[in-house]
């Protein structure tokens, strides 16, 4: 299934049949990837009296309960309601689903004992372009990243100056591979959510990030379509599956 679509008066020819897939799953196992101190995710059958919601148990059907938290389990994309006291839900602020993306890899540097992205590797990467959607691939990236246990590790994250930099390029949803654009004890200070969302200025209602994705080395740096699309919780962030396709130049 081919269609193509006229961006900024330009033909873009892509084919549907030929999704890449940038989510991480959620999954009852305790290898599930997990961040922010939380007990993995469950997935079980319902139970309550002499039911149990499981075929092989004797039910007619599968009934199962899922706990997880949307932040700590999985790829998820979230709204500034992230970092608000007023209500946001992404489900509502997330009203396009596709979007012209580029896609960049990094290695973050070292700098007093964390490891970070800086502006000017950014500068470097995207080389002036201007993208609506960035997504952002950290090495080394290994599969371990599907399954890793992120809690008390510090991992990378960006510096402010990173992140107005990619708010002033107008990006407007961002997808990394890590836990947060944060670092993980920062004394609640924030600073590259709040960065960009501009939450001290003219907040960025409609922007979003995604995080927790993993971004196969079989898909190369370069520009995509994206599809962008949430689970519809009322919630600051709910499970994504951003999908990219490769455009086809004919």
């Amino acid at each position: 299934m081919k269609t193509t679509i006229i961006y900024e008066n330009k033909n873009y020819h892509i084919d549907l049949s030929q999704p890449l897939d940038i989510s991480i799953p959620i999954t009852g196992k305790k290898d599930n990837v997990n961040a922010w101190y939380v007990k993995a995710p469950t997935i079980e059958p319902h139970r309550e009296a002499n039911f149990t919601g499981s075929i092989l148990a004797g039910s007619s059907t599968n009934f199962y309960d899922i706990s997880f938290n949307p932040h700590a389990h999985g790829t998820h994309t979230e709204c500034v309601g992230h970092i608000s006291k007023e209500h946001q839900s992404v489900n509502q602020n997330l009203r396009e689903f596709f979007f012209m993306a580029e896609v960049i890899t990094i290695t973050p540097l070292e700098n007093n004992q964390d490891l970070v992205i800086t502006k000017e590797q950014l500068e470097t990467a995207l080389k002036n372009k201007k993208p609506k959607a960035l997504v952002i691939r950290t090495r080394p990236n290994l599969e371990v990243k599907i399954h890793r246990q992120y809690s008390n590790t510090n991992p990378p994250y960006f510096l402010e100056d990173a992140m107005v930099f990619i708010r002033e390029l107008g990006v407007e949803h961002l997808l990394i591979d890590l836990p947060s654009v944060d670092k993980e004890k920062d004394g609640g200070e924030l600073l590259s959510h709040k960065a960009f969302w501009n939450f001290n200025g003219d907040i960025r209602l409609r922007a979003t990030i995604t995080e927790f994705i993993f971004v196969s080395d079989i898909i190369i740096d370069g520009p995509y379509f994206l599809n962008l699309q949430v689970a519809p919780f009322e919630n600051d962030a709910s499970p994504s599956r951003p999908v990219l396709y490769k455009i086809k130049y004919l």
